[in-house]
């Protein structure tokens, strides 16, 4: 199947994350911050990236996803975040802030997210 880097610094949701895309068959890689997440889009050339937002920096997610962007790397990002219901504020797409193929609130239920990885493994 295909090769998908997670990048969350909650080993709770990497865990889980982990596990339901290894049952479909998915190769699964991980990092828990922006500089091992950035390293191993290059060492593990992913068919997708599904990232978080805040890790050690409130912003790292934006910017492991603008990095990606302007160095040309097209691989799919799923982006999961929990900033809509700590802070209230909400995001969506945006080709210069948030230059990402689709956007998630965690906590996101399994099948769903297996749903929206074959939907952006399709493209």
């Amino acid at each position: 199947m295909a090769k998908i880097l997670v990048v969350d610094d909650d080993p709770d949701i990497v865990e889980a994350t982990q596990l339901f895309l290894a049952r479909e068959g998915h190769q699964v890689e991980v990092a828990y911050n922006r500089q091992d997440g950035l390293k191993k889009v290059s060492s593990f050339n992913p068919d997708l990236l599904i990232l978080d937002v805040i890790m050690e920096q409130p912003d790292d997610g934006f910017t492991v996803a603008q990095e990606l962007r302007r160095a040309g790397n097209k691989v799919p990002i799923l982006m999961l975040t929990s900033v809509e219901s700590v802070s209230g504020l909400s995001f969506g797409k945006d080709s210069e802030m948030v230059p990402v193929d689709d956007f998630q609130a965690k906590p996101i239920e399994p099948a769903k997210l297996i749903e929206k990885v074959n939907q952006l493994l399709k493209r």
